[in-house]
């Protein structure tokens, strides 16, 4: 369970958490233990021993100690050669934690095969190993999610996971006076430690932080519009934050959209933003508004203090942190807001589907003042099968808001491919125009889409919400 719960953080910064990482991971796993229960039950009956038992104990630590070496190539590998999510998730589910769960599986039919002496006593010996067994699983479920992750991080879990198979097998070949499989099994513990020392003691140009929630990297990179130097955060495999190292301004082109409040919501006074990651635009937004307020919903406190170590975030009593999920803040907050940026990511194209729902845009609506607005970051096409997501969440915040439109962040890229699109929903059904004094603001508002938008899918709802189905083909 602890390989399992731990393979989602290492899939997470290439390929990011989603559904279909999480399906591959369970059910491959599932099938690997599956055929390793079948392969140990017929090596078992064979001629078992408990020299052999070792062996297939320390075949899994080395399987593990490959996973660990080949992780990070294989992955990049993957991500250069493949679009697809699913395509990704299985392949890497079934070459870093298949032959691994296989080794694993075989143990279980293998000890009950040895502990059988007495044929009366078959079903109580059975019970007994699956009892210890079931209770190891439920140790290592709570171990790895309250413990190991927040405060190891993943690579070093399955460094103690391979380290604690190879002791396990060590003093099995020593009760049975195995010594040259002792001396393999013991050079290879000697030289996982040795490269478990080498990972941990090297200079690192980045922060890598397993959370509570998330995988989180903080490193140095350049820009890719100006060619700066910039401080990037990403969690799992969303880009997330970034903040330039020489100035004050925006980095990511979207953000740059949350200003439009200016132009919809002149006399704004108050905003609420889901999704801090780096609080780039909370900090901005502090500097340019020095009278204005802004609340922050960040599901994970980790990553606001790797903003407070990492991104200048400082202390203000005009910027307020909630660190709860934004659908959990919706449900009980009772304030109202001049508008309401939405950017929280569950990974690189999606959003949370408790945020796109019917019910949670509902409570959008409530929680503004009667003129004020939404402006939602997503990632989708804007058109063809790419653009499912923008078509459903369009509709649904048509189903609340008199009015809905949509702005095109990068005007040059081709429609049907996957880009950086911001929605704003109105409260107040008085007309706007798309002009504005300001060459910025005017700027962005040149970029509305015009198009109309299909409306013959249903909208999302809480019982009905496939935002990563919906995402369309880009995650196959």
């Amino acid at each position: 369970m602890i390989f399992e719960i731990v393979g989602s953080r290492i899939l997470g910064p290439y390929i990011g958490t989603s559904i279909f990482v999480w399906t591959s991971l369970i059910g491959i796993i599932l099938g690997s233990l599956s055929l390793g229960y079948w392969l140990g039950g017929i090596v078992a009956d064979r001629k078992p021993n408990y020299t052999q038992l070792a062996w297939i104990i320390l075949i899994a630590a080395f399987f593990i100690g490959i996973s660990i070496s080949g992780k990070d190539f294989l992955l990049s590998l993957l991500a250069r050669n493949f679009t697809g999510i699913r395509i990704q998730a299985i392949i890497s589910t079934l070459i870093l934690f298949a032959p691994a769960s296989v080794m694993l599986g075989m143990v279980t039919p293998y000890a009950v095969r040895l502990k059988i002496k007495d044929i009366q006593a078959t079903g109580k010996t059975v019970g007994n190993l699956y009892a210890i067994s079931t209770i190891g699983s439920i140790i290592g479920t709570f171990l790895a999610g309250f413990v190991l992750i927040p405060f190891f991080g993943s690579t070093n879990i399955l460094y103690f996971i391979a380290g604690l198979l190879s002791l396990t097998a060590i003093l099995v070949f020593l009760m049975y006076k195995s010594k040259s499989s002792s001396a393999i099994a013991l050079l290879f513990l000697l030289f996982l430690g040795f490269y478990s020392y080498q990972h941990n003691t090297r200079i690192l140009k980045y922060r890598d932080v397993d959370t509570q929630y998330n995988r989180v990297l903080v490193y140095p990179s350049t820009d890719w519009y100006t060619g700066k130097d910039i401080i990037l955060m990403r969690i799992n495999n969303e880009y997330s934050s970034a903040m330039f190292l020489d100035n004050d301004s925006l980095v990511f082109p979207c953000t740059r959209y949350y200003q439009l409040t200016e132009h919809f919501k002149p006399d704004f006074h108050k905003v609420l933003m889901l999704g801090g990651a780096g609080y780039s635009y909370p900090k901005f937004y502090l500097k340019k508004y020095p009278d204005a307020f802004i609340d922050v919903v960040e599901i994970d406190p980790m990553v606001t203090t790797l903003a407070r170590e990492e991104f200048k975030l400082k202390s203000d009593p005009r910027l307020q942190i909630y660190h709860e999920d934004a659908r959990v803040f919706l449900n009980r907050q009772q304030e109202k807001y001049d508008a309401i940026l939405a950017d929280a990511f569950k990974s690189l194209y999606t959003i949370p589907f408790q945020l796109t729902s019917l019910e949670a845009i509902t409570k959008m609506y409530n929680m503004l003042v009667d003129d004020g607005l939404v402006v939602q970051n997503l990632n989708s096409a804007i058109t063809g099968p790419d653009s499912y997501f923008l078509q459903v969440l369009f509709n649904t915040y048509q189903k609340v808001f008199p009015q809905v439109f949509l702005l095109q962040v990068n005007t040059d890229r081709e429609p049907t491919s996957i880009q950086s699109v911001m929605l704003v929903a109105l409260k107040s059904e008085n007309k706007h125009g798309f002009e504005s004094k300001d060459p910025e603001l005017n700027e962005y508002l040149s970029h509305r889409i015009v198009r109309d938008i299909p409306d013959d899918l249903p909208v999302l709802t809480d019982n009905y919400a496939p935002v990563e189905h919906y995402v369309g083909s880009t995650l196959w």
